[in-house]
């Protein structure tokens, strides 16, 4: 596993510290206005997926591994709704801000 503060990128590193924590004021802190999402290839609605697959259900994500410079990740993804399954994360950045992010299982 790698250490989230070892993390590459400083965005990617800020929102998935903030995830880990709990700490839904400095998850948003760390996306762009406007940031978008996809779960398994679909659309969603931020600020709903995130309250109802993170910080209502203790979600956590612990990285196996990162490439393209940090924007990408494979994780063990966890939460109190669907128990744990590898995921896949895509990042894209702008500003030292996330402005998308792409999620599914690996």
């Amino acid at each position: 596993m790698i250490p989230v503060e070892q993390l590459s990128d400083p965005a990617v590193r800020t929102l998935v510290s903030a995830l880990n924590a709990g700490d839904r004021t400095a998850f948003h802190e760390s996306l762009a206005p406007g940031a978008t999402m996809s779960d398994d290839g679909t659309d969603r609605n931020l600020t709903q997926w995130a309250d109802r697959e993170v910080f209502t259900t203790n979600g956590h994500m612990d990285v196996e591994s990162e490439s393209d410079d940090g924007l990408s990740l494979v994780a063990r993804y966890r939460n109190d709704t669907w128990g744990e399954m590898r995921t896949k994360w895509y990042f894209t950045v702008d500003g030292g801000k996330v402005t998308r992010f792409e999620t599914g299982q690996a």
